[in-house]
């Protein structure tokens, strides 16, 4: 009786909230879906390997980065760890379900290196981390929807960062190189989307800045220095990103037919004034965050605004290696949450620099003279400001010779609240809301001729939310970790089933 009643009330719902984008209700002028996209625009979830999988010592596979540092007391909400997360790794046919269920088309994941080479380095290929990967592939394309692949979302093998140094080391470059060509020929045949390193942004300024993620390295931590590090491990992040992508399109895309990219994080800048001086904050807020990585890659060098601050600590590409990243990307995956206010912040002499951040010069705020610049989600983060989305996307079309786009995460939390009902939870109004009216805003900036070709859900299950542990929830489907982590859907994922079902001509 309970669920006829719960089937019942979400029916009435989506009538009337289901309006924002006019389905179920509306003005027919608002209304848009699917079919509102250009033709073969790819709608899909995410997720990453550690934040779902569990089975952490399971066939064969070894400590990664975030193992070690989940488990290490003080370092999450709770103390919490991946370990068992949303178990994935036994119950992928049942997440299936779920993405068929919404009528997706398509689900990224990320592997773990650890599964396949659990040591980090080519001496042991593991043999059941390839079959359970090559599993879930053809589960996923026995159920009509697309694997896109990344090949590293944060999770380090442990060994690579006690031998080597991780990032910090030229080492590491070959080292990712061979990882990659190795899911290249075991799975490459069938996944036709690649993406080389998941925000490189998020990992690097967590790790090698703040400290506040593996492998907790800064100026005030025990070991570290804020103000080369960072520098240091994203000179060798994009070196490697550009010899895999090399080692692809040299070998593996002639016969395999597929394309490779990048994933890349942003939030949007606005000025907090019309003043000079606020607008080229907002500029160097975007070089910081996004033209680090991007502008390499279209045009084989860093930011001026970078070279300008950050002078000798930033590193130069020898002529052979800029020829290498130049150009390295058949598409840009584009992540994207939120939107902040910027203003000139102070300036720091270079040689007296002892801060990564401190190198941008943005006074960054979500409030312009005590009024915020949208709804607050649940993380500090991240607050709700959709027009953001589209001057986002446009102004990457329009600054880096307009690339190939998917937006590959995109979505919003709210507390794990133990004392709400079931039915309380699964009644996420705000993500519906949220994702209406990013998706709105998206669709605007692709009117504007911005080459989007795919958006991406973060994300399909609530899951480990890095340092926040399971203390917010960023799911399409409720995971109750209390029973057998049993999966609910949300009426955002219901919202998202009506707006996918749509035959288009």
């Amino acid at each position: 009786m309970q669920r006829f009643q719960l089937a019942i009330f979400a029916a009435l719902w989506f009538l009337s909230a289901g309006a924002a984008l006019g389905i179920g209700g509306g003005h027919k002028k608002h209304r848009i879906n699917r079919c509102s996209f250009p033709k073969g625009f790819v709608f899909g979830t995410a997720s990453a390997a550690y934040q779902y999988e569990g089975a952490v010592k399971e066939d064969g596979r070894k400590p990664s980065i975030w193992d070690t540092f989940s488990h290490t007391p003080g370092k999450t909400t709770g103390g919490k760890n991946g370990d068992i997360a949303e178990d994935q790794y036994h119950r992928y046919r049942e997440d299936i379900g779920l993405m068929k269920n919404m009528n997706m088309d398509a689900y990224r994941f990320s592997i773990s290196w650890s599964r396949i080479y659990p040591d980090g380095d080519t001496k042991n290929l593991n043999a059941a981390g390839v079959a359970h990967y090559n599993m879930l592939i053809n589960s996923l394309l026995h159920e009509g929807i697309q694997p896109y692949i990344t090949l590293y979302h944060w999770d380090l093998p442990q060994t690579l960062e006690d031998s080597v140094g991780g990032w910090l080391s030229p080492q590491i470059v070959s080292k990712y190189a061979a990882y990659a060509e190795a899911c290249f020929a075991a799975f490459g045949d069938r996944v036709k989307h690649w993406i080389t390193f998941n925000e490189p942004l998020s990992f690097i300024t967590s790790g090698y800045a703040s400290g506040s993620g593996p492998p907790s390295r800064c100026t005030s931590c025990s070991k570290g220095n804020s103000a080369t590090e960072p520098y240091i491990a994203a000179h060798n992040v994009l070196l490697s990103h550009a010899a895999a992508v090399d080692i692809y399109r040299k070998k593996y895309q002639p016969k395999q037919g597929g394309k490779i990219g990048i994933t890349l994080n942003s939030n949007w800048y606005e000025p907090s004034t019309n003043s000079a001086a606020d607008k080229e904050a907002a500029q160097r807020g975007l070089d910081f965050d996004l033209g680090w990585f991007l502008e390499p890659i279209v045009s084989g060098d860093y930011p001026r605004s970078m070279r300008t601050s950050a002078g000798t600590r930033l590193p130069v590409f020898t002529p052979e290696q800029a020829a290498a990243i130049k150009g390295s990307m058949d598409f840009l995956g584009l992540n994207h949450y939120t939107s902040n206010y910027a203003k000139a912040g102070q300036v720091v002499p270079r040689n007296q620099v002892t801060y990564y951040f401190q190198d941008s010069r943005v006074a960054s705020s979500f409030e312009n003279n005590g009024v915020a610049i949208g709804p607050k989600a649940a993380s500090d983060w991240l607050y709700i400001v959709p027009w953001g989305f589209q001057k986002l996307v446009t102004y990457v079309a329009q600054r880096y010779n307009n690339p190939v786009i998917i937006i590959t995460e995109n979505g919003v939390d709210e507390f794990n609240d133990p004392s709400r009902s079931l039915k309380q939870s699964l009644r996420d109004t705000t993500r519906v809301k949220y994702y209406s009216d990013y998706i709105s805003n998206l669709l605007q900036a692709i009117r504007s001729k911005a080459d989007v070709r795919g958006y991406f859900a973060w994300s399909l299950l609530d899951n480990f939310e890095w340092n926040d542990g399971y203390s917010v929830r960023f799911g399409l489907h409720f995971v109750d970790f209390n029973n057998n982590l049993k999966r609910y859907p949300k009426h955002s994922a219901l919202w998202f089933k009506r707006f996918l079902n749509q035959t288009c001509a």
